[in-house]
Parts: C-alpha cells; sequence; structure tokens
C-alpha cells in the first residue's frame, strides 16, 4: 500500500501517476482506494504504465494502461463500476525470460520463452497455458490468441495456478513483454 503523501492531489512520485475526473491520483501500488473511483468514467495516464484491477487486492479482470487519455475507459474495459486497486509496472531493462506449463503446478508441457507468442497452440502446440514462471521482465497474458481478450499482468515470481489470481475462467493462449514505458 503506499503511503498517503503520494494519494495526494498534486506531485507525481517517480514512477508517474494516474489522475482520474475525481483528481484521485497514486503512484505505485494502491490495494484498496479509500474511496472507490464510483462515477470516474475516464482518466489519464501522465507516464509510466499501470495495470488496475476491478477487484481489491489486484484480483479480478484487469486493464493495462500506459501514458494517454483513456475516455469512457470504465465500460471499454469492462469494469463493473470502479477501479478497486492499481499497480505501476517498473521499467525493465534486460532480457525477458518466462516458462509456461500447460497444467497447474508447473506440470504438463513446458516451453520457455524470450520473446513475444501471439499463438501458443500454433508455435509450441499447447492447448492451455495453466501455470507459468517469470524469470525476468514483466508480461503480458492475453485469454485469446493475437494478444486479445481479458489479459492479466505477471512480473517475475511463480504462478502455480491462475485461479488464484482471481481468473477461474481465463484460458492463456497469448503472451506480450510489456517493453513500451
Amino acid at each position: 500500500m503506499v503511503a498517503a503523501e503520494s494519494l495526494g492531489l498534486v506531485g507525481y512520485k517517480r514512477h508517474g501517476g494516474v489522475i482520474t475526473k475525481a483528481t484521485a491520483q497514486f503512484s505505485e501500488e494502491l490495494t484498496q482506494p479509500t474511496q472507490p473511483w464510483a462515477g470516474c468514467q475516464s482518466c489519464r495516464v501522465e507516464n509510466g504504465c499501470f495495470m488496475v484491477y476491478e477487484r481489491p487486492n489486484f484480483m479480478g479482470n484487469q486493464y493495462f494502461m500506459r501514458r494517454g487519455e483513456y475516455a469512457d475507459s470504465m465500460s471499454m474495459m469492462g469494469m463493473r463500476d470502479c477501479i478497486r486497486s492499481c499497480r505501476a509496472i517498473p521499467m525493465h531493462r534486460g532480457q525477458f525470460r518466462m516458462k509456461i506449463f500447460e497444467k497447474e503446478n508447473f506440470s504438463g508441457q513446458s516451453n520457455e520463452l524470450q520473446e513475444d507468442c501471439d499463438n501458443i497452440m500454433d508455435h509450441f502446440r499447447m492447448n492451455d497455458c495453466m501455470s507459468c514462471q517469470v524469470m525476468e521482465g514483466h508480461w503480458l497474458m492475453f485469454e485469446h490468441p493475437q494478444f486479445t481478450g481479458k489479459m492479466m499482468y505477471v512480473r517475475p515470481g511463480e504462478y502455480r495456478s491462475f485461479r488464484e489470481l482471481g481468473l477461474s475462467s481465463m484460458r492463456v493462449m497469448s503472451m506480450r513483454r510489456i517493453t513500451d514505458m
């Protein structure tokens, strides 16, 4: 959780800030906004990249935001009424490495990626991706081929089951490195 002073109406932390019409802003992580952004239908990312979540504690549907204007962003993201948590994505310099697994708990067929993959079925003959280990870099994983559908942000760490992230019905079929900050 970020310190209260970073949630004020003025000033930005080094990682940038997200400003809504309600003038809420933050810069690193916000697990549960003290006043949910109900009614905010647009926002602007002034710098950096963020993942916004429809549920507290980085759970539920996610949406990637980079610098720019997001008019009518809540309906565009499919969010019910407001952003419930948000995470700044730090800039990564260097290699990108991730190992994907066909089944939960790092089992089944596995493949290591260092580049974007637009379709795991075409590239690896994998029907599904249910767990992963991110060794380096920050990645977006997508529900459908060609980087479409619901998305999920993963950073270095182990993800034994995507269901634990509140995405029980999501299949992962493509993944992309977060390179443009």
